[in-house]
């Protein structure tokens, strides 16, 4: 199915080739998850190795790729499909949780192995990420960002060629990446800080993106717009919007006009009916040109919101709504679009 093309002009000149963290945030309900998945699958397309890693604790890679629940380990769950070089990447998931991570920060800064399980008992760590959520956005950060910077002196640890963040929605986002603002009436020096520091300075590099999913719907577009302003004001970097569920364009502006207006060719479409083999009957006229009008009304709010959209100046893609809903299949088949459109 092809997908609307928004803003070619835009994408000849993106260059998403630096970038190994992608972070793709969005209005609930816009398939904000969804698109991190096809992303991930899109990048492994194109011979990638690839994380992708979710920390909102709902289990949503788990259920969009079939598998079984995640626990705190990196596991391959896909492959990519093979390019024209023959080469295909994988896809590997990681759900992260703040418990775990801190438990493993523990472990590796303070050498807190068997006490740092005991502290878990007692609920110390819970307590300790519930009342400081600044620490707890820390270390889930801290762990995508020790994924991105792996190098070779990692033994046994996969090397990715990019890592992409189902990150919180677009309302929380600027709160959750700029973990240096949060922690500062918590911890002014010291390993947290330190590490803060050290993550803050991946975020805002030319190494990282965050992109924002939308559908083209009023509130999802505004709270895009939001999302876009706050991002930059702490100086984190804006990567493209992506526009989900986007319906088919079968009918022409002018053929939109005329069903708005109720004004359609029904001697035309009842010609058509008949040869498909139905009777145009005046009931099945009269649903058919209702539902018309109300498709052509909806197009006409959609491209408003496409307007403000294009206004943003960022680098725009398009997927479409699947009639019979995503699983994996339609996940592939989403990923061979991004990967068409260039973002992956």
């Amino acid at each position: 199915m092809p997908a609307p093309d928004p803003a070619a002009a835009d994408r000849q000149v993106a260059d998403w080739s630096e970038v190994q963290l992608h972070i793709v945030t969005g209005k609930g309900g816009t398939g904000k998850s969804t698109v991190a998945a096809t992303l991930a699958l899109g990048l492994a397309s194109s011979g990638r190795t690839v994380l992708l890693c979710e920390v909102e604790g709902r289990q949503g890679i788990a259920r969009m790729f079939d598998v079984d629940p995640l626990p705190y380990a990196e596991r391959r769950i896909a492959t990519g499909l093979a390019g024209e070089d023959g080469r295909a990447g994988a896809v590997h998931a990681l759900h992260i949780d703040a418990e775990s991570a801190l438990l493993e920060y523990l472990a590796m800064y303070y050498k807190l192995g068997r006490a740092g399980r005991a502290l878990d008992r007692f609920g110390v760590v819970e307590f300790a990420t519930t009342i400081a959520p600044g620490v707890r956005d820390v270390l889930l950060t801290g762990k995508v960002y020790e994924a991105v910077q792996r190098n070779s002196r990692n033994r046994g640890a996969t090397q990715y060629d990019a890592v992409v963040l189902d990150a919180p929605p677009t309302g929380r986002i600027a709160q959750f990446l700029n973990v240096n603002s949060e922690l500062a009436g918590l911890a002014r020096m010291g390993p947290i800080k330190g590490q803060a520091d050290t993550v803050m300075t991946l975020l805002r590099s030319p190494r990282t993106a965050c992109h924002l999913v939308t559908v083209l719907e009023e509130m999802p577009v505004q709270e895009t717009t939001d999302g876009i302003g706050e991002l930059r004001e702490v100086g984190l970097p804006v990567g493209a919007v992506i526009v989900n569920q986007l319906r088919p364009r079968d009918l022409s502006p002018a053929d939109l006009v005329k069903a708005r207006r109720g004004r359609l060719n029904k001697t035309a479409i009842k010609a058509d009916l008949g040869a498909a083999g139905l009777t145009p009957t005046p009931t099945l006229m009269k649903a058919l040109t209702s539902e018309a009008r109300d498709h052509a009304e909806r197009r006409a709010l959609e491209d408003e919101q496409q307007a403000l959209i294009d206004q943003l100046q960022l680098p725009t893609y398009g997927l479409p709504r699947l009639a019979a809903g995503v699983d994996l299949g339609g996940l592939y088949e989403l990923a061979e679009l991004l990967k068409e459109q260039g973002l992956a």
